[in-house]
């Protein structure tokens, strides 16, 4: 059995490697974002700052994890089998929420998981011991203050950042205005000392209040002389700042830099760190059993537990070389920190939250708010505040998100604020402040404007629920796996440890797979950050010959499948058909809005030249996609119904149906890929042959039901809905063929044949 416990052990200490790791893709988001998003400097000096702050702050911690070792619960009224019980339930629980959460691209707090786990598990494990018959109550074996602490946190997070945000963003840049570099000659100066010495004020209050060299007299002086500390740091800095730039030295840059720097080295030694807490109590927990348990890990309680951590320093370098490799390898990283930029992004992007509701209703309260204001603000005024808040005057880095000024604002004020809320012991949540501030300062730049407000708010109203959600999950989550595994034993343990690597192992494949579909975008990236404008015509043509590309072999594939499911009665094929062209109708959508915004960078007379085409042309494959939808429809339904199947003299010409279609498709997928606009007449004559043959079919068909068999009359209607929706499908494609010659600058000669008669 001793044995048994020290695999456990050993096991935590492996998903706390994998768990510091996921744990730096969820909250790089905070301490990223505002550099990356303002390109204050190339991506890779960026990660080297950040890697530099993360290292420090997480080799020198000392190791604030008591909150795994007496911060929920009670250890003195607790078993040793009931704290791996619960060690192990956090563990597992905690590595799924994170890698879960930054799967989607969204971030989510590190404390409020852990908290939340330590206490679902500890309450399903009191709740076991006092249904055992014993005499302790929930007061004895729980400490809920730490847990309605950080509730507590989770509002005032919001609300104060956001607020806070929106406040300062709208104050620096009613200063500064958009063009500021115009306005800095002797403002930079007052405005870099303010910034740097809060983030002076940030690194001694927050982030260096426990690195193993604040001893307590450190710490008391520098309480006590704080003010002298903040005075003395604000007017270096100034005189510094001014210098700097008057040598022609971007200070916006280095405050950005600094401010990665402070916000890294702060969540390194204060919450990353954590994450190795719950292993290193287990093997504390462990050492004490073995050396005084007597083998009696039901009966031996965790007094040990009660006194503070003593982690050695290997341990903490250790955990900071993890984070730094992971800071600076993980994909998962960029993809949360894509969450936040591009819900603050100053410019039109590709938005990655659809519309809700609430969010509609948010902003259309809001316009009619500013509605009021304006008609109660004097002329003059109002004149005076557009001309600060011009946004044709942004001056921003090529590629970047927002300018420097909001970047500088985000760092500065996240950093202040949670210095402020940690010296007057408010229980502010770093991951919410960062977020919130972030959010707050571009709506305050007009960055949510009335065609992506909408679509924010949804993000932000997204991400916020989150926040709840893994408070929920992660307190589910964890009782039910203490639970399983106290009534289990240790076959129940190993079991679900196999279960959380396969789990681990899924979770990374998917999202390679994900990765790998969504490579595409760097084409639309491209486009978006092109400085040449002339030439975006030629990559639009690309993407979006590419994307159509994709489009139509989808389609080929998902016709044939639909008419084979039919005929040979294969409804799960056709449940399966149903959800991809679900999933299809959402792509469509998504990538027809990425396309028009492609399309407004196009120069002013060719978009208005091609508009036409390329709105015909996605129309033509968002009809193709209905027809799709509305066979599979009729078809699935017949076929779960086990209602009669198609006659077998009907079988073969709808089999030679399918094939001329899908050879159509066919040819015009090698159109796509060869880029021959010069084969479309062809291709053109091609569909309206299909479509005289399917008309034929389809007239023959209706003139045979008076003579056909009743019995068979309900498949006979799926069948003539098939052949209908089969005419409407190529009648579409004929469609998309002349709106793509007309796309590629063809001498295509648009006229047609009379129409054929038919549907």
């Amino acid at each position: 059995m001793d044995l048994l416990f020290l695999s456990v052990v050993v096991f935590l200490f492996l998903l706390a490697i994998f768990d510091l790791s996921v744990g730096v893709s969820n909250d790089a988001v905070n301490f990223l974002n505002s550099a990356i998003g303002s390109k204050a400097a190339p991506f890779k000096r960026i990660i080297v700052v950040a890697s530099i702050g993360v290292f420090i702050g997480a080799a020198m911690s000392n190791g604030m994890m008591d909150i795994a070792r007496h911060g929920i619960f009670r250890p003195e009224n607790f078993a040793f089998y009931d704290l791996i019980c619960i060690f192990m339930a956090v563990m597992v629980t905690d590595i799924i929420l994170l890698d879960i959460f930054n799967s989607l691209g969204m971030p989510t707090s590190t404390t409020v998981s852990m908290v939340f786990e330590l206490l679902g598990a500890t309450f399903v494990v009191a709740l076991i011991k006092m249904a055992d018959g014993s005499d302790l109550g929930f007061n004895d074996l729980l400490n809920t203050e730490k847990a309605l602490s950080v509730i507590l946190g989770i509002f005032l997070s919001v609300a104060i950042a956001f607020v806070f945000g929106t406040v300062v963003q709208f104050l620096a840049r009613t200063i500064f205005s958009f063009n500021y570099r115009s306005k800095l000659k002797w403002k930079i100066g007052l405005f870099g000392g303010i910034c740097a010495t809060a983030i002076v004020y940030f690194l001694l209050i927050k982030g260096a209040k426990d690195l193993t060299f604040m001893t307590p007299e450190v710490k008391g002086w520098i309480k006590a002389n704080t003010g002298f500390i903040i005075a003395g740091c604000f007017v270096v800095f100034t005189v510094v700042m001014q210098l700097l730039h008057l040598l022609k030295v971007n200070v916006l840059r280095v405050i950005v830099l600094m401010g990665t720097f402070a916000l890294a080295m702060a969540f390194a030694g204060n919450d990353l760190v954590n994450f190795i807490g719950v292993p290193l109590s287990g093997l504390a927990s462990y050492q004490d059993y073995i050396a005084n348990g007597a083998g009696d890990a039901h009966g031996f309680m965790m007094n040990s537990l009660n006194g503070p951590a003593d982690t050695p320093v290997y341990f903490l370098i250790g955990a900071g070389l993890i984070m730094v490799v992971s800071l600076a390898t993980s994909r998962k990283a960029q993809n949360v920190a894509k969450t936040e930029i591009g819900l603050g992004s100053q410019q039109g992007g590709e938005e990655m939250f659809g519309s809700s509701r609430i969010a509609r209703r948010l902003v259309r309260w809001t316009i009619s708010f500013l509605y009021w204001v304006r008609c109660h603000t004097p002329r003059r005024i109002r004149l005076w505040f557009n001309r600060r808040f011009n946004v044709d005057d942004t001056i921003m880095e090529q590629g970047a998100a927002f300018d420097l000024i909001r970047g500088s604002v985000n760092l500065v004020l996240a950093g202040a604020l949670i210095a402020l809320g940690t010296s007057l012991k408010l229980p502010l949540s770093t991951t919410f402040v960062t977020f919130m501030v972030a959010m707050g300062t571009s709506l305050a730049d007009r960055a949510w404007g009335r065609e992506s407000a909408v679509f924010r708010i949804t993000g932000v109203i997204s991400v916020i629920g989150g926040w709840f959600l893994t408070a929920g999950a992660a307190f589910i989550g964890a009782g039910v796996i203490a639970f399983v595994m106290h009534w289990g034993g240790h076959w129940v343990m190993m079991a679900l440890a196999a279960l959380t690597v396969y789990l681990i192992v899924r979770s990374n494949r998917r999202f390679r797979e994900k990765e790998t579909e969504e490579s595409g975008d760097a084409l639309y990236m491209a486009i978006q950050t092109l400085e040449d404008r002339t030439k975006s015509w030629n990559l639009f043509q690309i993407y979006l010959t590419q994307r159509q590309l994709k489009f139509m072999i989808y389609a080929e594939t998902c016709y044939r499948n639909i008419v084979t499911a039919f005929l040979t009665e294969n409804a799960r094929m056709l449940g399966k058909t149903e959800s991809g062209l679900q999933r299809e109708k959402s792509l469509l959508k998504n990538t027809r809005r990425k396309e028009t915004l492609c399309l407004r960078l196009v120069p002013r007379e060719t978009a208005i030249e091609k508009s036409t085409w390329f709105h015909l042309s996605n129309s033509c494959c968002m009809g193709i996609l209905y027809n799709l939808r509305r066979i599979n429809e009729t078809c699935r339904e017949h076929v779960d119904n086990n209602f009669r199947p198609l006659p077998n003299r009907y079988v073969s010409e709808l089999e030679s149906i399918r094939a001329c279609i899908g050879s159509l498709f066919s040819e015009v997928i090698l159109l796509l890929n060869d880029n021959t606009p010069e084969s479309v007449p062809a291709l053109r004559r091609r569909c309206d042959e299909i479509k005289d043959t399917v008309s034929e079919t389809y007239h023959r068909l209706f003139r045979q039901l008076r003579e056909g068999d009743p019995s068979s009359m309900t498949v006979v209607y799926v069948y003539l809905n098939l052949l209908q929706e089969s005419q409407e499908m190529v009648s579409g494609l004929r469609k998309y063929l002349r709106a793509y010659a007309k796309l590629q600058d063809s001498d295509f000669n648009s006229r047609r044949k009379p129409a054929v008669a038919g549907l």
